[in-house]
């Protein structure tokens, strides 16, 4: 979630703190915060269900939304894919373009929220959107952005903790009903997309990092026939 660029040809490698941010600060401040907080927040791993998803497809384009430290993004970029890796923390933006220097790969940083980022419409052959922390709105604004991206014949594939939208709101200020889940895209699909992959599995989890303690995912693959 960090750093904007035209997601056309050439783009900077390294974001800069002094960058064209696009979004709700607060949001920025809230994520950035919470990478401060740590060296590292996740595991330096690329997320399971990314691996056991993609292995099998024909690089292309790719953009990686809520990129974090970068794991997904150079495990992508090492595999022949072209990356755009999209992030609203310019903490977790500056350490994953510093990873993607150390293994000698180009990726396309974007520091923007997904609904406010200038990302050319359906010209994108994968879409990953793993474990987001998306808002939701009335107008369905970040579901429509992630199918919005995805190019004809091109697949979307989105991942979730299992279990977390049918919580109730914690004490800390985490409503469920604030995010999007998977379910709300399927009930935008339509017959121009095939679902490929709706499910619940146990979870395929890097050792350490945040989030290591959820044991299952639901995971939605879907294509773009047209």
């Amino acid at each position: 979630m960090n750093d904007e660029i035209a997601a056309e040809s050439t783009a900077p490698s390294t974001p800069s703190s002094t960058d064209g941010y696009v979004g709700d600060p607060a949001v920025r401040a809230e994520w950035d915060n919470r990478y401060a907080e740590r060296q590292q927040l996740w595991s330096g791993r690329p997320n399971g269900a990314l691996v056991a998803e993609v292995a099998a497809l024909t690089p292309g384009r790719v953009l990686d939304v809520g990129c974090g430290e970068g794991a997904d993004a150079v495990w992508l970029a090492r595999r022949g894919w072209d990356v755009t890796a999209l992030e609203v923390s310019g903490v977790a933006l500056e350490r994953a373009a510093g990873h993607a220097r150390e293994a000698g790969l180009a990726v396309r940083w974007v520091h923007a929220a997904l609904t406010e980022a200038a990302l050319p419409p359906a010209s994108f052959d994968l879409v990953s959107a793993q474990y987001p922390a998306l808002l939701r709105t009335p107008d369905a604004a970040a579901e429509r952005a992630l199918l919005d991206a995805v190019a004809p014949g091109g697949v979307l594939l989105l991942v979730h903790h299992a279990g977390m939208d049918t919580q109730h709101a914690h004490d800390s200020g985490f409503d469920p009903a604030d995010y999007v889940w998977p379910s709300m895209v399927t009930a935008l699909l339509d017959d121009d997309w095939e679902v490929e992959v709706d499910e619940q599995r146990p979870r395929v989890a890097p050792d350490g990092g945040a989030g290591a303690h959820h044991a299952d995912d639901l995971v939605l693959r879907v294509r773009r026939l047209r």
